[in-house]
Protein backbone atom coordinates (compact mmCIF):
# COMPACT_ATOMS: atom_id res chain seq x y z
CA UNK A 1 0.00 0.00 0.00
CA UNK A 2 1.70 3.49 -1.51
CA UNK A 3 1.90 5.88 1.77
CA UNK A 4 1.70 3.51 4.61
CA UNK A 5 5.19 3.22 5.84
CA UNK A 6 6.18 6.94 6.04
CA UNK A 7 5.04 9.98 8.15
CA UNK A 8 2.74 12.60 6.51
CA UNK A 9 5.41 15.00 8.01
CA UNK A 10 8.41 13.31 5.90
CA UNK A 11 6.05 12.82 2.58
CA UNK A 12 4.48 16.51 2.86
CA UNK A 13 7.90 18.31 3.02
CA UNK A 14 9.40 15.66 0.08
CA UNK A 15 9.66 16.93 -3.50
CA UNK A 16 6.91 15.85 -6.37
CA UNK A 17 9.74 13.83 -7.71
CA UNK A 18 10.62 11.74 -4.50
CA UNK A 19 6.63 12.01 -3.79
CA UNK A 20 6.09 9.77 -7.54
CA UNK A 21 8.21 7.47 -6.37
CA UNK A 22 5.99 6.49 -3.16
CA UNK A 23 3.20 6.17 -5.34
CA UNK A 24 4.83 4.22 -8.22
CA UNK A 25 4.58 1.58 -5.80
CA UNK A 26 2.90 -1.57 -6.62
CA UNK A 27 -0.18 -1.72 -9.28
CA UNK A 28 -1.83 2.27 -9.80
CA UNK A 29 -3.55 2.94 -6.66
CA UNK A 30 -3.76 6.85 -5.87
CA UNK A 31 -3.60 9.09 -8.96
CA UNK A 32 -1.72 12.55 -7.15
CA UNK A 33 0.88 13.86 -9.63
CA UNK A 34 1.91 14.33 -13.34
CA UNK A 35 5.61 12.68 -12.02
CA UNK A 36 4.36 9.39 -11.16
CA UNK A 37 3.71 8.45 -15.04
CA UNK A 38 6.03 7.26 -17.08
CA UNK A 39 6.11 6.90 -21.02
CA UNK A 40 5.26 3.58 -20.66
CA UNK A 41 2.39 4.09 -18.77
CA UNK A 42 0.97 7.16 -20.97
CA UNK A 43 1.41 4.32 -23.81
CA UNK A 44 -0.82 2.20 -21.87
CA UNK A 45 -3.13 4.60 -20.97
CA UNK A 46 -3.86 5.93 -24.58
CA UNK A 47 -3.49 2.68 -26.28
CA UNK A 48 -6.32 1.54 -23.48
CA UNK A 49 -8.89 4.62 -23.84
CA UNK A 50 -8.48 4.01 -27.33
CA UNK A 51 -9.34 0.26 -27.03
CA UNK A 52 -12.50 1.33 -24.24
CA UNK A 53 -13.93 3.71 -27.13
CA UNK A 54 -14.14 1.10 -30.11
CA UNK A 55 -15.71 -1.32 -27.86
CA UNK A 56 -18.18 1.51 -26.58
CA UNK A 57 -19.40 2.37 -30.28
CA UNK A 58 -21.45 -1.56 -29.94
CA UNK A 59 -24.20 -1.75 -28.06
CA UNK A 60 -22.84 -4.97 -27.11
CA UNK A 61 -19.87 -3.71 -26.07
CA UNK A 62 -21.12 -0.75 -24.09
CA UNK A 63 -23.16 -3.52 -22.22
CA UNK A 64 -19.73 -5.32 -21.45
CA UNK A 65 -18.27 -2.27 -20.54
CA UNK A 66 -21.12 -1.51 -17.86
CA UNK A 67 -20.69 -4.99 -16.20
CA UNK A 68 -16.65 -4.38 -15.48
CA UNK A 69 -17.53 -2.56 -12.27
CA UNK A 70 -21.29 -2.38 -11.48
CA UNK A 71 -20.10 -3.34 -7.81
CA UNK A 72 -17.84 -0.42 -7.43
CA UNK A 73 -19.23 3.24 -5.88
CA UNK A 74 -17.37 6.15 -6.08
CA UNK A 75 -18.00 9.57 -4.56
CA UNK A 76 -17.17 12.92 -6.37
CA UNK A 77 -16.01 15.62 -3.77
CA UNK A 78 -16.13 18.32 -6.04
CA UNK A 79 -15.10 21.60 -3.48
CA UNK A 80 -13.98 23.62 -6.32
CA UNK A 81 -16.57 24.60 -9.38
CA UNK A 82 -16.34 22.65 -12.05
CA UNK A 83 -18.11 21.36 -15.42
CA UNK A 84 -16.14 19.59 -17.89
CA UNK A 85 -13.96 17.55 -14.85
CA UNK A 86 -16.96 16.39 -12.79
CA UNK A 87 -18.61 15.35 -15.90
CA UNK A 88 -16.22 13.42 -17.72
CA UNK A 89 -15.61 11.65 -14.35
CA UNK A 90 -19.41 11.15 -14.26
CA UNK A 91 -19.46 9.36 -17.48
CA UNK A 92 -16.22 7.79 -17.34
CA UNK A 93 -17.52 5.67 -13.97
CA UNK A 94 -21.29 5.02 -16.01
CA UNK A 95 -19.46 3.34 -19.15
CA UNK A 96 -17.45 1.26 -16.46
CA UNK A 97 -21.35 0.45 -14.58
CA UNK A 98 -19.67 2.19 -11.25
CA UNK A 99 -22.30 4.22 -9.11
CA UNK A 100 -21.62 7.37 -8.16
CA UNK A 101 -22.43 9.72 -5.01
CA UNK A 102 -21.64 13.13 -5.11
CA UNK A 103 -20.86 16.60 -2.94
CA UNK A 104 -19.95 19.97 -4.82
CA UNK A 105 -21.49 22.47 -2.22
CA UNK A 106 -20.12 21.76 1.30
CA UNK A 107 -22.58 23.44 2.46
CA UNK A 108 -25.10 21.39 2.36
CA UNK A 109 -22.39 18.46 4.30
CA UNK A 110 -21.47 18.19 7.35
CA UNK A 111 -18.81 20.82 7.18
CA UNK A 112 -21.12 23.26 7.41
CA UNK A 113 -21.46 22.04 11.05
CA UNK A 114 -17.00 22.35 11.90
CA UNK A 115 -16.47 18.78 10.57
CA UNK A 116 -13.15 18.92 9.18
CA UNK A 117 -12.16 18.08 5.64
CA UNK A 118 -10.88 15.02 6.82
CA UNK A 119 -13.41 13.35 9.05
CA UNK A 120 -15.55 14.30 5.30
CA UNK A 121 -13.04 11.64 3.21
CA UNK A 122 -12.76 9.43 6.19
CA UNK A 123 -16.51 9.15 6.20
CA UNK A 124 -16.35 9.08 2.12
CA UNK A 125 -14.60 5.72 2.49
CA UNK A 126 -16.57 3.95 4.35
CA UNK A 127 -19.43 4.31 1.56
CA UNK A 128 -17.22 3.86 -1.64
CA UNK A 129 -14.44 2.41 -3.52
CA UNK A 130 -13.21 5.12 -4.66
CA UNK A 131 -12.57 9.45 -3.81
CA UNK A 132 -12.44 11.64 -6.65
CA UNK A 133 -11.85 15.20 -5.20
CA UNK A 134 -10.67 18.51 -6.27
CA UNK A 135 -10.37 21.47 -4.50
CA UNK A 136 -8.81 25.34 -4.64
CA UNK A 137 -6.64 24.13 -1.64
CA UNK A 138 -3.11 22.89 -2.64
CA UNK A 139 -2.17 19.53 -1.33
CA UNK A 140 -5.67 18.38 -0.08
CA UNK A 141 -5.76 15.37 -1.69
CA UNK A 142 -2.13 14.08 -1.19
CA UNK A 143 -3.13 14.17 2.43
CA UNK A 144 -6.23 12.72 1.99
CA UNK A 145 -4.45 10.03 0.26
CA UNK A 146 -1.66 9.64 3.49
CA UNK A 147 -4.74 9.50 5.62
CA UNK A 148 -6.50 6.62 4.00
CA UNK A 149 -3.49 4.83 3.07
CA UNK A 150 -2.70 4.85 6.91
CA UNK A 151 -6.58 3.88 7.38
CA UNK A 152 -8.39 0.45 8.32
CA UNK A 153 -9.97 1.03 4.69
CA UNK A 154 -7.72 2.16 2.26
CA UNK A 155 -9.80 3.57 -1.13
CA UNK A 156 -7.97 5.11 -4.00
CA UNK A 157 -8.08 8.98 -4.24
CA UNK A 158 -8.21 10.96 -7.24
CA UNK A 159 -6.72 14.39 -7.98
CA UNK A 160 -8.93 16.19 -10.36
CA UNK A 161 -7.52 19.98 -9.52
CA UNK A 162 -5.02 20.78 -6.26
CA UNK A 163 -4.95 24.34 -6.27
CA UNK A 164 -2.56 26.08 -8.36
CA UNK A 165 -0.40 22.78 -8.25
CA UNK A 166 -1.26 19.70 -10.13
CA UNK A 167 -3.83 18.54 -12.20
CA UNK A 168 -2.92 15.16 -13.55
CA UNK A 169 -5.92 13.97 -15.25
CA UNK A 170 -6.18 16.73 -17.26
CA UNK A 171 -3.00 16.36 -18.41
CA UNK A 172 -3.11 12.51 -19.61
CA UNK A 173 -6.29 13.85 -21.63
CA UNK A 174 -3.86 16.37 -22.87
CA UNK A 175 -1.27 13.95 -23.94
CA UNK A 176 -3.89 11.32 -25.44
CA UNK A 177 -5.71 14.33 -27.55
CA UNK A 178 -1.57 14.89 -28.41
CA UNK A 179 -1.04 11.03 -29.54
CA UNK A 180 -4.38 10.68 -31.79
CA UNK A 181 -2.96 14.25 -32.85
CA UNK A 182 0.47 13.14 -34.25
CA UNK A 183 -0.74 9.54 -34.79
CA UNK A 184 0.44 10.09 -38.40
CA UNK A 185 3.38 12.51 -37.71
CA UNK A 186 5.08 9.73 -35.90
CA UNK A 187 3.78 10.65 -32.15
CA UNK A 188 4.70 13.28 -30.01
CA UNK A 189 8.42 12.79 -30.20
CA UNK A 190 10.38 15.73 -31.86
CA UNK A 191 7.15 18.82 -31.58
CA UNK A 192 6.86 22.27 -31.19
CA UNK A 193 4.41 22.88 -28.23
CA UNK A 194 3.51 26.61 -27.60
CA UNK A 195 1.96 27.47 -24.24
CA UNK A 196 0.27 30.58 -23.66
CA UNK A 197 -1.80 32.65 -21.42
CA UNK A 198 -1.71 32.63 -17.99
CA UNK A 199 1.08 30.43 -17.14
CA UNK A 200 2.02 31.37 -14.15
CA UNK A 201 -1.38 29.70 -12.09
CA UNK A 202 -2.36 27.56 -14.61
CA UNK A 203 -2.43 24.03 -13.24
CA UNK A 204 -3.11 22.32 -16.08
CA UNK A 205 -0.03 23.94 -17.87
CA UNK A 206 2.26 22.55 -14.74
CA UNK A 207 0.78 19.25 -14.82
CA UNK A 208 0.92 19.07 -19.30
CA UNK A 209 4.62 20.17 -18.95
CA UNK A 210 6.20 17.25 -16.49
CA UNK A 211 4.41 14.96 -18.64
CA UNK A 212 5.82 16.33 -21.84
CA UNK A 213 9.71 15.81 -20.25
CA UNK A 214 9.16 11.99 -21.42
CA UNK A 215 8.94 12.41 -25.26
CA UNK A 216 12.65 12.94 -27.05
CA UNK A 217 12.88 16.33 -28.70
CA UNK A 218 9.84 17.98 -27.45
CA UNK A 219 10.41 21.95 -27.55
CA UNK A 220 8.78 23.96 -25.03
CA UNK A 221 7.86 27.55 -25.81
CA UNK A 222 5.90 29.75 -23.01
CA UNK A 223 4.29 32.90 -24.43
CA UNK A 224 2.69 35.25 -21.66
CA UNK A 225 3.12 38.85 -19.76
CA UNK A 226 6.27 38.84 -17.90
CA UNK A 227 3.59 39.00 -15.07
CA UNK A 228 2.37 35.70 -16.07
CA UNK A 229 5.13 34.02 -17.10
CA UNK A 230 5.45 30.56 -16.29
CA UNK A 231 6.84 29.54 -12.57
CA UNK A 232 10.34 29.24 -11.81
CA UNK A 233 10.07 25.52 -10.74
CA UNK A 234 8.65 24.40 -13.64
CA UNK A 235 11.76 26.35 -15.35
CA UNK A 236 14.04 24.41 -12.81
CA UNK A 237 12.32 20.76 -13.52
CA UNK A 238 12.52 20.84 -17.36
CA UNK A 239 16.18 22.10 -16.84
CA UNK A 240 16.91 19.71 -14.78
CA UNK A 241 15.96 17.20 -17.07
CA UNK A 242 17.79 18.97 -19.96
CA UNK A 243 14.35 19.24 -21.73
CA UNK A 244 14.56 22.50 -24.10
CA UNK A 245 12.49 25.60 -23.48
CA UNK A 246 12.11 29.11 -24.19
CA UNK A 247 10.18 32.39 -22.92
CA UNK A 248 8.24 34.64 -25.10
CA UNK A 249 6.25 37.61 -25.00
CA UNK A 250 5.97 38.07 -28.85
CA UNK A 251 2.88 35.30 -29.79
CA UNK A 252 2.41 35.90 -33.46
CA UNK A 253 6.22 35.33 -34.16
CA UNK A 254 6.44 31.63 -32.15
CA UNK A 255 3.04 31.08 -33.98
CA UNK A 256 4.67 29.15 -37.48
CA UNK A 257 6.84 27.08 -35.29
CA UNK A 258 4.49 25.35 -33.26
CA UNK A 259 2.95 22.10 -33.58
CA UNK A 260 0.49 22.65 -31.09
CA UNK A 261 -0.30 25.62 -29.25
CA UNK A 262 -2.03 25.19 -25.81
CA UNK A 263 -4.45 28.01 -25.38
CA UNK A 264 -5.39 29.01 -21.65
CA UNK A 265 -7.88 31.69 -19.81
CA UNK A 266 -6.64 34.27 -16.97
CA UNK A 267 -6.86 32.70 -13.97
CA UNK A 268 -7.86 35.21 -12.17
CA UNK A 269 -10.15 33.40 -9.44
CA UNK A 270 -6.62 33.07 -7.94
CA UNK A 271 -5.99 37.08 -7.29
CA UNK A 272 -4.73 38.43 -4.80
CA UNK A 273 -6.95 41.37 -5.11
CA UNK A 274 -10.24 41.94 -7.07
CA UNK A 275 -9.43 42.96 -10.55
CA UNK A 276 -5.75 42.19 -10.10
CA UNK A 277 -5.59 40.56 -13.69
CA UNK A 278 -7.93 42.53 -15.48
CA UNK A 279 -4.80 45.69 -15.12
CA UNK A 280 -3.21 43.37 -17.19
CA UNK A 281 -3.37 43.64 -21.22
CA UNK A 282 -3.62 40.05 -22.24
CA UNK A 283 -5.16 40.66 -26.15
CA UNK A 284 -1.92 40.45 -28.17
CA UNK A 285 -2.12 36.75 -26.69
CA UNK A 286 -5.43 35.97 -27.99
CA UNK A 287 -6.34 33.84 -30.86
CA UNK A 288 -8.04 34.99 -33.49
CA UNK A 289 -8.89 34.28 -36.98
CA UNK A 290 -5.92 36.00 -38.92
CA UNK A 291 -3.38 33.85 -37.26
CA UNK A 292 -4.95 31.10 -38.81
CA UNK A 293 -2.64 31.59 -41.87
CA UNK A 294 0.54 32.09 -39.72
CA UNK A 295 -0.05 28.60 -38.37
CA UNK A 296 1.35 24.92 -40.32
CA UNK A 297 -1.57 23.46 -41.57
CA UNK A 298 -0.86 19.85 -39.41
CA UNK A 299 -0.68 21.60 -36.48
CA UNK A 300 -3.80 22.04 -33.53
CA UNK A 301 -4.86 24.55 -31.29
CA UNK A 302 -5.53 23.27 -27.72
CA UNK A 303 -7.85 24.40 -24.57
CA UNK A 304 -8.45 23.20 -21.51
CA UNK A 305 -11.57 25.28 -21.26
CA UNK A 306 -13.50 27.45 -20.13
CA UNK A 307 -12.69 30.20 -22.67
CA UNK A 308 -13.05 33.55 -22.45
CA UNK A 309 -11.76 35.64 -25.33
CA UNK A 310 -8.37 33.94 -25.48
CA UNK A 311 -9.69 32.04 -28.63
CA UNK A 312 -12.02 33.64 -31.14
CA UNK A 313 -15.13 31.23 -31.47
CA UNK A 314 -14.62 31.94 -35.75
CA UNK A 315 -12.02 29.11 -35.26
CA UNK A 316 -13.81 26.63 -34.05
CA UNK A 317 -14.58 25.51 -37.32
CA UNK A 318 -11.07 25.41 -38.55
CA UNK A 319 -10.19 21.32 -38.11
CA UNK A 320 -7.03 22.25 -36.51
CA UNK A 321 -8.96 23.23 -33.30
CA UNK A 322 -9.27 20.06 -31.34
CA UNK A 323 -10.13 21.63 -28.12
CA UNK A 324 -13.75 19.81 -28.47
CA UNK A 325 -12.36 16.44 -29.36
CA UNK A 326 -9.57 17.15 -26.58
CA UNK A 327 -12.72 17.66 -24.07
CA UNK A 328 -14.20 14.37 -25.15
CA UNK A 329 -11.15 12.50 -24.76
CA UNK A 330 -11.30 13.42 -21.34
CA UNK A 331 -14.13 11.09 -20.57
CA UNK A 332 -12.03 8.17 -22.35
CA UNK A 333 -8.96 8.62 -20.46
CA UNK A 334 -10.65 8.53 -17.30
CA UNK A 335 -11.99 5.63 -17.98
CA UNK A 336 -8.95 4.30 -19.23
CA UNK A 337 -7.45 5.32 -15.58
CA UNK A 338 -9.95 4.05 -13.61
CA UNK A 339 -10.31 0.71 -15.26
CA UNK A 340 -6.56 0.03 -14.44
CA UNK A 341 -6.77 1.29 -11.10
CA UNK A 342 -9.34 -0.97 -10.19
CA UNK A 343 -7.05 -4.07 -12.63
CA UNK A 344 -9.30 -4.20 -15.45
CA UNK A 345 -7.33 -2.81 -18.31
CA UNK A 346 -6.25 -6.70 -19.59
CA UNK A 347 -9.60 -7.91 -19.38
CA UNK A 348 -10.62 -4.33 -21.68
CA UNK A 349 -7.82 -5.48 -24.01
CA UNK A 350 -8.44 -9.42 -24.24
CA UNK A 351 -12.25 -8.11 -25.57
CA UNK A 352 -12.63 -8.84 -28.94
CA UNK A 353 -16.74 -8.69 -29.25
CA UNK A 354 -18.42 -10.20 -31.96
CA UNK A 355 -15.08 -9.49 -34.75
Amino acid sequence: MPLRNISWESFKNMCPEDKARYLKEGKLFHVLLAQQFSRENLDKLGMLATHIRRIAKEKEGLIFLQELLRHKRAMLYFSQPSTRTFLSFCAACQILGISIGEVRDTSTSSELKGESQEDSVRTFSSYFDIIIMRSQIGGLAERMAWVLSNSERPVPIINAGSGKDQHPTQALLDIYTLQRSFEKRGGIDGKTIVFVGDLLRGRTVRSLSILLRYYKDVKQIFVAPPQLQVAQDIMDILTASKVSFELSSDFEKVIPRADAIYMTRIQDEWDSEKGESARIDTSKYWFTARHLSLLKSDAVIMHPLPRRNEISTEVDHDPRAVYWRQMRNGMWIRTALIATIFGQDQVILNYQGNN
